[in-house]
C-alpha cells in the first residue's frame, strides 16, 4: 500500500523529532492505513559505540515508539495506548545498516479492539527484529502495550 500525504507527513515529523532523530534511525515508510512501518538504522559516527558497532540504545530507540504509534492511529481516538514494558535481546553486533519491519494484521487489530471493549483494558505483546541485508537478526525486541477503551475508563 502506498504512503498517503498524511502518513508521509507523520514519517517526516517522527524522523525530525529530536529524541527519535538522536537514535540515528529513520522511518522509511508508513502505510496509509498504518498497518506497516519500515525503519532503517545505519551505522554512523553518531551511533557507533566504543567497539565499532551500533550502540545498544540506538538499537532499542529505533524500535521503541513504533508499535505504540501504529496502534494509536489504527485504533483511533476512542482508545488509549501506552507502552508498558519492553525487553531487547542483542544477538549480534550491528556493523552495517539494519532494518525493521513492523506489521499489524487486520484480524489482530479487530481482536484487540473487541477485547479492549469487552474487558476495558488489556496488555498485548508485539515482537520485532532488526536484521541486516542478509536477513540475519542482530536484535529482537518484545514490546508490551497497554490498550484501554476510553469509555471504560470514565
Amino acid at each position: 500500500m502506498p504512503e498517503s500525504r498524511a502518513s508521509r507527513r507523520a514519517r517526516w515529523t517522527v524522523n525530525w523529532f529530536p529524541a527519535y532523530r538522536g537514535t540515528g534511525a529513520r522511518i522509511e515508510y508508513i502505510a496509509d492505513d498504518w498497518l506497516e512501518v519500515r525503519v532503517r538504522l545505519p551505522l554512523s559516527w553518531r551511533n557507533r559505540n566504543y567497539v565499532g558497532s551500533i550502540f545498544g540504545g540506538s538499537l532499542y530507540g529505533a524500535l521503541d515508539p513504533i508499535y505504540m504509534l501504529m496502534l494509536i492511529h489504527v485504533l483511533g481516538p476512542e482508545f488509549i495506548v501506552w507502552d508498558k514494558a519492553a525487553t531487547i535481546r542483542f544477538l549480534k553486533p550491528g556493523r552495517t545498516t539494519l532494518r525493521a519491519s513492523f506489521r499489524l494484521e487486520p484480524t489482530v487489530v479487530q481482536n484487540i479492539r473487541a477485547e479492549a471493549i469487552r474487558l476495558g483494558k488489556l496488555d498485548r505483546d508485539f515482537e520485532v527484529s532488526l536484521v541486516d541485508d542478509t536477513g540475519t537478526a542482530h536484535a529482537t525486541c518484545t514490546k508490551t502495550l497497554n490498550i484501554r477503551w476510553k469509555a471504560a475508563t470514565g
